[in-house]
C-alpha cells in the first residue's frame, strides 16, 4: 500500500504542476467514444504592491479544446488491444490540442471498468495537542482499518466523508477544532489492477503524463447533481457503450461505486441480430427512431432499413417503431434490474432521499426515464453535466457528463486520504473488518 500511496502522490504533484503551468487535458475512456477536453487556467491577479507574477488558480479555468473520437480497443470500459486505444486516444488529443492551439503535457483519466469494489472504513485516534492538526487528520486516515481487498487490485479513491470529534458528528474538516478523540469514516474504491495499469500505459504511450485517475461514476456525479442532491443523497446511474458506472452520493462526498458490465452497445448489437442489420445501421436507426415506450401510433410508424437482401435499387425493407422498440425494451430493462440488485446492496433505500439520476449516452432513448422510475422505484430524472465556460454546445449533452466532472474535478478536487502526510509505520495496516454497510449505522 506504501507505492500506491506515492503513486497517488506523485499523480497530485504533477496535477499541481500542470495548472502552475496552465493547461491541462481530462480525458474520458469508453467503450463508445473517447474524448478529450483541454483546459486553461486563468491566472490570478497580483495584489496591488506584489511582485508582478501571476499563478493560475485551481477553481478557475475554461474549455479551449475538444476532441472526441468512436472508441476502439476497448470493451466493457477496459483496454482490449493497447494499439488500437493508443491510435484512438492519440487521435481525440491531437483533435483537441489542434483546437486550442495548445500542447499538453499531463492528463487526468477517467474509466468505468475494473469491476470496481466499495469499501467503507473507520479510524479513530487521540488529538495529541487539544487542537486537531494536519497531522491529526493524516493519523487518523492511517489508522483506518483497512481490508485485505487483494494483491490485484489498486484503490483508485480513498475519501474521507464524515469526521467525528468527541460527540460531534457531520464535521467535513475538523482543523482547528479543539477536542479529544478524532474518528473517521472514508470511503474507498477499489479496480483490478490490469486494466489501471493497461490504460496508464496507453495513455503515457501518447506522450502523456498521468496526472490522476478517475471512476466515471464519481465524476458524473460531480458534474450532474445538484447541491441539494449530493448533500441528502442520490445515485448516478450513467449508461455508457460498454457499461453501467453506479455511484451514490451523501454529503457531498461519494459513499458508493459500482458498475455493470452492460451499456448502449448491447442494445445496437441487439438490433443488429433482431432486425438483421450491420452495427452502423442499427447504431443509426437506434439513434434516431429508438424508443422505450410503444403507443398504438407506433405499429403505423414505418421506418426504412437497409436490405443486405436486395437485388433492386427500389427493394426496400421497413419495421415499424413497435417492432424496434420491442428489440431495445428488455435489454434496458435488464440493465436497470442489475443497477438495481447494486443499489439494493448498497443500502440506497436507507437513505434520507430517493434521488436517481441517469446520465450517459443511453440515458438519452426516448422512454427510459419512466421505464427506470418503475424498475428503480424512487425519483428519476436524466441529468446532464453543468455548463462550464468554453464548452461547445454540441459537447454539453450527457454523454459527457463524466468528461464535463472529470474537469470540475481537476479544478476543485475533493480531499482524498494520501493527500495528508501519513505516519509511515501506520500505512499499510489490514485488519479484517465488514465492508459496504458502514454507512447504514452513520447516516
Amino acid at each position: 500500500m506504501n507505492e500506491l500511496f506515492e503513486t497517488q502522490r506523485d499523480m497530485r504533484h504533477r496535477r499541481e504542476t500542470a495548472i502552475r503551468r496552465g493547461v491541462m487535458a481530462v480525458l474520458d475512456v469508453g467503450s463508445h467514444k473517447i474524448s478529450c477536453l483541454v483546459l486553461q487556467f486563468s491566472p490570478e491577479e497580483p495584489e496591488a504592491g506584489a511582485p508582478d507574477v501571476t499563478v493560475p488558480k485551481m477553481g478557475s479555468f475554461r474549455v479551449v479544446g475538444v476532441g472526441t473520437v468512436q472508441s476502439r480497443g476497448v470493451k466493457f470500459g477496459e483496454v482490449v488491444d493497447m494499439a488500437e486505444t493508443e491510435r484512438a486516444i492519440r487521435s481525440a488529443v491531437q483533435k483537441a490540442q489542434k483546437m486550442a492551439n495548445l500542447r499538453v503535457d499531463h492528463a487526468i483519466v477517467s474509466f468505468a471498468g475494473g469491476r470496481p469494489r466499495s469499501y467503507g472504513l473507520e479510524g479513530a485516534v487521540e488529538v495529541e495537542q487539544g487542537e486537531v492538526t494536519e497531522r491529526d487528520i493524516g493519523r487518523v486516515l492511517a489508522g483506518c482499518d483497512v481490508p485485505p481487498y487483494g494483491q490485484d487490485r489498486e484503490a483508485v479513491h480513498a475519501l474521507p466523508v464524515n469526521f467525528s470529534l468527541d460527540h460531534r458528528t457531520g464535521l467535513t474538516d475538523p482543523r482547528g477544532q479543539v477536542g479529544v478523540k478524532l474518528s473517521v469514516d472514508m470511503h474507498m474504491l477499489t479496480l483490478a489492477g490490469a486494466p489501471v495499469y493497461d490504460l496508464i500505459e496507453c495513455v503515457q504511450r501518447c506522450d502523456l503524463e498521468v496526472a490522476g485517475l478517475s471512476f466515471s461514476g464519481f465524476a458524473s456525479g460531480v458534474s450532474t447533481l445538484m447541491e441539494n442532491e449530493q448533500q441528502l443523497g442520490a445515485a448516478i446511474v450513467d449508461i455508457g457503450g460498454g457499461s453501467t458506472a453506479i455511484s451514490v452520493f451523501m454529503r457531498k462526498h461519494m459513499i458508493y461505486g459500482d458498475a455493470v458490465r452492460l451499456g448502449g452497445d448491447h442494445i445496437t448489437n441487439d438490433i443488429c441480430q433482431g432486425l438483421h442489420l450491420s452495427y452502423d445501421d442499427a447504431e443509426r436507426i437506434k439513434t434516431v427512431h429508438g424508443g422505450l415506450v410503444a403507443t398504438g401510433s407506433d405499429n403505423r410508424v414505418e421506418i426504412e432499413v437497409p436490405n443486405p437482401m436486395a437485388q433492386w435499387e427500389n427493394d426496400r425493407q421497413t419495421v415499424s417503431r413497435s417492432e424496434l422498440i420491442g428489440v431495445m425494451r428488455p435489454r434496458v430493462e435488464e440493465i436497470l434490474e442489475e443497477v438495481r440488485e447494486r443499489l439494493d446492496a448498497s443500502g440506497f433505500e436507507h437513505l434520507p432521499s430517493q434521488r436517481i439520476v441517469l446520465t450517459g449516452g443511453t440515458s438519452q432513448i426516448p422512454g427510459i426515464e419512466d421505464l427506470a422510475g418503475r424498475i428503480l422505484g424512487g425519483q428519476v430524472r436524466i441529468g446532464r453535466p453543468l455548463r462550464v465556460q468554453g464548452l461547445p454546445q454540441v459537447s454539453a449533452g450527457a454523454a459527457f457528463s463524466s468528461a464535463v466532472g472529470l474537469a470540475l474535478h481537476a479544478s476543485h478536487p475533493m480531499d482524498e486520504c494520501w493527500d495528508f502526510e501519513m505516519p509511515v509505520d501506520r500505512i499499510g495496516t489490514r485488519r479484517i473488518k465488514q465492508a459496504v454497510r458502514w454507512f447504514k449505522q452513520n447516516w
